[in-house]
């Protein structure tokens, strides 16, 4: 038998909440700007280093594995020392693994240590991803509004910057130590305003009615099917997202034959439609609800991958941005399902991120040793398997009330949100 402890919480000012969601806008765009800094150079670091695409496979794996060991943690850190601080952490492992990365590479150093740098570049990221997603749902639950995909557009954004400044530097043949030095002040600068904006976390345990709640053991969220169906939904999400992040630019390089600036183009068109869908999904969701959107969002990345392969290079460009849409949604709206009760919301977004992660590990290597066979670009179909699966399971993430968020419920035009 379990007991809830509770005790009074200050109310939030919506003031306030506005603040701190601009802040986790922030926390979400320098996390996509890290590591949109990596992803563009890829190509270059596969060309400068020689490696095969099995080889690059082998050393991307690095970061997935980092990634992995720090997710697990991730949602009892946050527990103990609330998400900004645990966002901290993961911004500092993060920049010191991208700078390390970035000085080898520039040296024409040994690939055990890119993959060093890439494990605490990945290590990083995953304290950093639990953590803001965590602070994203306590400020849509105070909010009474689907934000999250919002905050997942910010992330995007920040790659699209990021991509398009990293096929400059590739244009420009700037080494990856500068590009990712500036990188890292950036990040240091806006994460030093953004991480005290968050919101205390007493109001953070339980926001929205007064009560703060003791955490619920971690390891019981394994036990739960709705949450692991859940993260079977992010594992998909992450991987057709995760493919193109890795190995789209190589793709085009390689498959459609056009050099490596042209191919972070591709890249960078995929998430600039990302981005797109993530901003217009929002009104989509709270009118349509999770699991249909989902079932289009799906299907579009299918149709998307398989123009990239089959079309030629300039309707690759078209496939990439119907892929980018197509793959915007699914991760959101897992992590948002996943904190649809406050009281677990740490523990299940833990379990569901290390499971969505697992793409992150198989992803690479499955991906660099079909490459050396089949080639890179033939190797992308496998997108289209990860997503019948995600089909079969999307209805785990159906709102708990069953319908939207929105539907049918009065707006309360002095709190601008939903009642009843």
């Amino acid at each position: 038998m379990t007991s809830t402890t509770q005790a009074s919480a200050p109310p939030v000012p919506r003031e306030r909440l506005v603040t701190a969601r601009t802040a986790v806008f922030v926390a979400f765009a320098l996390a996509g700007l890290v590591f949109a800094s990596w992803a563009s150079r890829i190509a270059d670091t596969k060309a400068t280093l020689g490696l095969s695409a099995g080889q690059l496979g082998t050393v991307l794996l690095a970061a997935s594995v980092g990634s992995v060991s720090g997710l697990p943690l991730a949602g009892r850190v946050s527990d103990r020392i609330g998400p900004a601080r645990t966002v901290a952490v993961g911004m500092v492992s993060a920049v010191v693994g991208l700078v390390l990365v970035g000085g080898v590479v520039s040296a024409g150093g040994s690939p055990l240590l890119v993959a060093a740098g890439l494990f605490l570049l990945g290590f990083g990221v995953g304290f950093w991803d639990v953590a803001m997603n965590l602070e994203g749902a306590v400020v849509e639950r105070g909010l009474g509004r689907s934000v999250m995909p919002h905050f997942h557009a910010a992330f995007s954004a920040g790659t699209v910057l990021s991509a398009l400044v990293g096929a400059g530097m590739s244009w420009a043949r700037v080494p990856l130590v500068v590009h990712f030095l500036g990188t890292a002040v950036v990040t240091a600068v806006l994460g030093a305003w953004a991480l005290p904006r968050f919101l205390p976390r007493v109001v953070a345990a339980a926001p929205g009615d007064g009560t703060a709640h003791a955490p619920a053991r971690p390891g019981s969220a394994w036990l739960e099917p709705r949450t692991l169906l859940i993260g079977v939904v992010v594992l998909a999400a992450a991987f057709t997202e995760g493919t193109a992040n890795d190995w789209l630019a190589v793709a085009f390089t390689e498959g459609h034959e056009v050099p490596e600036w042209v191919g972070v183009l591709g890249f960078a068109t995929f998430l600039t439609f990302m981005t797109v869908g993530r901003l217009v999904g929002t009104g989509l969701l709270d009118t349509h609800g999770r699991v249909p959107v989902l079932r289009v969002s799906f299907a579009l990345a299918v149709v998307g991958a398989v123009l990239v392969v089959f079309g030629s290079a300039w309707l690759a460009f078209v496939g990439a941005a119907v892929w980018g849409v197509g793959a915007a949604l699914g991760f959101p709206v897992g992590m948002s399902a996943s904190a649809d009760d406050p009281a677990r919301a740490a523990a299940r977004m833990s379990v569901v991120a290390t499971i969505g992660y697992v793409a992150f590990i198989a992803g690479p290597p499955l991906l660099g040793f079909l490459g050396d066979r089949v080639g890179v670009l033939h190797a992308l179909l496998v997108v289209g398997a990860l997503a019948v699966l995600a089909l079969s399971v999307v209805p785990s993430v159906r709102e708990h009330d069953g319908r939207p968020r929105n539907a049918a419920r009065p707006i309360d035009p002095a709190a601008d949100r939903p009642v009843g």
